[in-house]
């Protein structure tokens, strides 16, 4: 019987791949190193927490991952493409297209309605005006606020809003999104409303998400755990496969 070869069938970059990223500061006479060394991999639809004390650099490596800031040092690849060898202006519409943002404060414009404020990062990047304001009402009735859309921020409670920048955050099909404390400025109750939220968005849209969280029983309802110290990854922890061994044991 004659030997067949088996076509390789290539493997898919890593939608994030991070290469020793380091990031310091100069305040006056002193250098501070805030990022040292940081190395991990993001899958696809991946569902990441990012936790440790504050000064560990969780906000600095989001900031990174977002092409808000970059790093003094190493390299950020998104699927396969290293971040910061183009342009600011490349750089800004990478952001706009492939990244969702969602921080503690929704920095929702008070002047729009929560519809306004959803279709915005369409209408900036030339979406037709209807085609964005259909996309921004499928997005508000999927996070539960299809009965709010024509209300402006400063008429809606802390938890709507937060959903009005969740859906802000989707509405150019991301394949990644970045929360920063999300849960932060809200009560209990509705702060695990929203984690709920997210993780359904997560595995309904196959958006993988990032989310910097002070919030230990929220972060350890995500399919990873890493924990930043002094600038340094001190544990990273698969917690679906954890869980999944627990079940097996």
């Amino acid at each position: 019987m004659n030997n067949v070869d088996t076509p390789k069938v290539a493997t898919p970059a890593p939608l994030v791949q991070v290469d020793n990223l380091q990031r310091s500061f100069n305040m006056g006479n002193q250098t501070v190193h805030v990022l040292n060394g940081i190395t991990m991999t993001i899958q696809r639809k991946e569902m990441v927490a990012i936790i440790g004390a504050s000064g560990a650099g969780k906000s600095t490596l989001l900031h990174i991952l977002g092409t808000l800031d970059r790093p003094t040092k190493g390299q950020v690849l998104f699927e396969g493409q290293n971040l910061f060898t183009v342009s600011e202006t490349a750089l800004a519409n990478f952001r706009n297209r492939r990244i969702g943002f969602v921080f503690q404060f929704h920095h929702l414009l008070p002047e729009f309605t929560a519809l306004e404020n959803v279709s915005l990062p369409a209408l900036i990047q030339k979406v037709p005006k209807s085609t964005a304001l259909e996309s921004a009402k499928a997005l508000l009735a999927e996070v539960g606020l299809s009965h709010r859309m024509h209300h402006k921020p400063g008429e809606l409670s802390g938890g709507e809003q937060q959903r009005v920048a969740v859906a802000r955050a989707l509405i150019r099909q991301p394949n990644l999104v970045l929360a920063d404390e999300p849960t932060g400025n809200l009560d209990t109750q509705t702060g695990d409303e929203l984690f709920e939220l997210l993780r359904k968005l997560n595995e309904t849209h196959g958006t993988a998400f990032i989310i910097v969280t002070h919030n230990e029983k929220l972060s350890h309802q995500t399919d990873r755990l890493i924990h930043l110290q002094d600038g340094q990854i001190l544990e990273d922890r698969n917690l679906k496969e954890a869980l999944s061994s627990s079940t097996i044991d």
